[in-house]
Parts: C-alpha cells; structure tokens; sequence
C-alpha cells in the first residue's frame, strides 16, 4: 500500500513539474529561443544503481563438477559471486567446468584447491564419502563452506566436523535447501506455532531407489582418478554403476535415498516441532524389496519409524509413485512428501504443494516473534553469511543432526530391528552392533589425520 501511495505521489509531482514547463515555455519570448540553429539536449534521468546482489565481490571454489556441483556454483556465480577455481577426478568433468567458466583454475585434488588464498568459500557435490573430508579440509584452510546434503557419511564423522566448526568459527551451510523455500517454512511455522494442536504423527514419503545389477566390472576410464574417487572406502574393481550419478545406492558412499531425499524432508520435519538440535530416541526400520544379488547393495523399498521423548511417531517409507529423481510416476499414487497431523487436522507439503485439511489452517496469522529464520534462497542465504558472519540458516550441528537421523533409519533399515539413541550424549543405547555402524573403517591414507 505504502508503495502504490508514494507511486501516485510521485506521478502527481511529475504532471506538477511538466505542467509548470510547460507553462514556462509558452511564456518565453522569442529571444530566450535558441540562437544560430543551436538545440538544447534532454535531461536524462540519472540511471539507478542495480542493487547489489548477495555474492559480489566473494571468490569461490567448486570442488566436484558434476550435475548437482555445477548446479550450485551456477546459483552463486547468478547472484555474483565470481568462481576462480575447480577441482574434479575426473577430467572430463573438469574440462566442462572450465568451458562453462573460462579462466578458472584447475586442481585434481582439493587438497590443493583449498589452500589457495584467493577463495572465500567453497562449494562441493561430491559423493557422500567425501564429504567430511572436505570440509574440514576447508574450514582448516580458512574457508567458509557449502556442502551438499547430507552432510556427513556417518554419525562420527558429524560429530567431527561439527568440532572443526566450533574451533575454527567458520560458516557451513548444508544444502537442505527445502528450508529456504516458502511451503516447506511455513508448514514448519505452523507445526512450531500448535496451529494443529497436540502434534500426533508425522508421515514421510520418499522415491524408492534404483533395484538395479548385477553388473560387471570393466576397465576404469583413462580420464578418470578411480583410486582417489574411492578415498577412504575399500579398494574394490571398477563398475561404472559405483561412480558419479548412482554412487548413492552403494552401502560405501551413501544411504540410498534416506540420505538423499529423506535428508530433506526428514529434516523439516525436526524443524518443524524444534527437534533439529537433538533427535529421536528410537529408530526402528526393515527392507521392503531386497536388492539384486551383484548389483546395488542399498534396498530400494523400506520403511522406517523414529520415536521421540514427547511420544511423537514419525515414518519414512519408500513410494514407486514418485521416482527417484523425484519426478511423477503414477499421478493417482502416494507421491513424495510430509503430512503433519495434530489434534486440529493435517498439513502436506511437498515441492511445490501447501495444502490442509481446512484451508484456514495455512492462513492462520502468526506474531512476528513466532517465525522461524527466513531465508528464501538457500545460496543467498549462505554468501550473505559468508560477508555477515551469521549463522545460516542450516549451520553445521543442524545438517548433522538432519544426517544423524537418516543415518539411524539406516542403520535399523541394515539390521533389522529397533535401536535405541541418546539423542543429548549422541550415543546408541546399550547396543555394541548398532554403535559400530557409527563409523566405518576408513583405508589409508584417508583417514581424519589427512586433513585435521
């Protein structure tokens, strides 16, 4: 409204300003006119600044030029960030990066990269197994950090990079992106502000993974630095289904898509009730479809259900509905999302859908003081923060405990049964098995002393 008023007062003052000129001109005798042919020139308007954008005047560095890579530091260098310098394994990966921007420097090892003093941040999408090493990596080399979700490949190694956060103050940003998106916000605000009453379950539906194999081995590409892509993770032969765009359906490098999509929609739903700096007490899950003897080791279809210390029940389970890239597959079936449901009805949000029980619910007005961190573009959020140095809005102890919970549906997916968490001590409950899935063995020279 503000702005319409000031709109028409500033039309107002301009037919004031033309009328009075013109006024003046119909007045002026022929004297005041112009002499010997000579013209008078216009009055230009003074051009507007355009209004700086949130990476202006940031370097940054790329490390893993994939698809999700490249798609991340293309949304910083659209918001101004400049990117100096890639690094990838794999030369053909490198070379697109370069081409897509010229006079970058290249590096096949981010160990190298990081150390450069020129760069203000970093941002990486590698697989899950790298991860950790990376950040810490960076954040030891003075650099603020994006990393793809989710955050770390076990619970130990939360624990870890959370530490080298603390120590070295530097920003981290997790890419649950869903968090900086208006739908997801304001169901989150909605269930945080008991706009459904008594919170009584909460119900998450994720793609079904690929079910896929067996495969062969074969040789590894010339351009591409298999050994290192392996890092900390078992030697094993060469099959193109590990490497690049599947590498998350092997138990080595990832979860499936508990990590994947569960990482974003598992972690609105910690938000939502302010349980995104603790967890569950209790996860219990199992194998729906077992995978292929030869092929991808990860389930495909599973369930999960997490308890809380308030009573709450959440569920995870998989849907052939949605794919695994999240497109539409059966338009009548259970696509992929959250339902919230409470003592007053239910809220679904997923990407692009806010809907409830009674549409009343998502107009409900909240006090100013009731809203949760608004940020509504992720990567904005965080080269803002890099110059600030405020938290972003998924700092680096929210994206583990995010990770956290994922990796403890995983863990009762891998064993079959319930297990127990002390969500303030970050330890399992009486279980030996379950606390050595925590970690994972981690083969030379990959190990924390390589970048600590």
């Amino acid at each position: 409204m503000n702005n319409h008023r000031n709109s028409n007062s500033r039309r107002d003052f301009l037919k004031t300003v033309g009328a009075v000129a013109a006024a003046s001109s119909l007045s002026a005798g022929a004297a005041d006119a112009p002499k010997d042919g000579a013209q008078t020139k216009p009055e230009v308007a003074p051009v507007k600044p355009k209004p700086p954008k949130p990476g202006d005047g940031l370097s940054i560095g790329l490390v893993g030029c994939g698809g999700q890579g490249t798609g991340d530091a293309t949304n910083a260098d659209r918001l101004g960030a400049k990117i100096v310098a890639v690094c990838d394994v794999d030369e053909s990966h490198l070379a697109a990066a370069k081409k897509r921007w010229p006079g970058t420097e290249t590096y096949s090892h981010f160990l190298d990269l990081v150390q450069q003093k020129n760069l203000d941040a970093i941002i990486y999408g590698t697989p899950d197994h790298w991860h950790t090493f990376v950040s810490i990596a960076a954040m030891r080399a003075g650099k603020d950090v994006y990393c793809e979700k989710p955050l770390t490949l076990t619970i130990d190694e939360g624990k870890h990079l959370v530490k080298v956060q603390r120590e070295t103050n530097r920003v981290l940003q997790t890419g649950t992106q869903q968090r900086s998106t208006t739908g997801f916000r304001m169901a989150a605000e909605l269930v945080r502000n008991n706009v459904l009453g008594k919170l009584k379950e909460v119900s998450v539906w994720v793609p079904a993974g690929l079910r896929e194999g067996p495969f062969k081995v074969s040789e590894v590409p010339k351009e591409f630095d298999y050994d290192t892509w392996l890092g900390q993770t078992p030697a094993v032969p060469y099959i193109k289904e590990r490497t690049h765009l599947k590498f998350r359906y092997w138990w080595n490098y990832s979860a499936g898509t508990i990590t994947d999509w569960g990482a974003h929609h598992n972690d609105i739903v910690l938000w939502a009730p302010g349980k995104d700096r603790s967890g569950p007490i209790s996860a219990e899950g199992k194998v729906l479809v077992e995978p292929i003897p030869g092929g991808f080791t990860v389930p495909s279809e599973y369930e999960i259900e997490w308890t809380y210390d308030t009573g709450l029940k959440h569920t995870c389970k998989t849907t052939t509905a949605s794919s695994w890239s999240g497109q539409t597959v059966d338009p009548k079936g259970q696509l992929h999302g959250i339902k919230f449901v409470g003592e007053n009805g239910w809220i679904w949000v997923t990407r692009g859908t806010l809907t409830a029980s009674d549409r009343e619910l998502l107009k409900t007005k909240l006090p100013d003081d009731k809203r949760l961190y608004f940020s509504n573009d992720h990567m904005g959020n965080f080269l803002e923060c890099v110059k600030s140095r405020k938290a972003p809005i998924c700092e680096a102890e929210i994206g583990h405990r995010s990770a956290t919970l994922c990796h403890l549906g995983a863990i009762s997916v891998r064993l079959g049964r319930k297990i127990n968490w002390d969500p303030e001590k970050e330890e399992m409950v009486g279980d030996k098995e379950a606390t050595g899935w925590m970690s994972r063995e981690m083969r030379k020279p990959w190990d924390y002393t390589a970048v600590m």
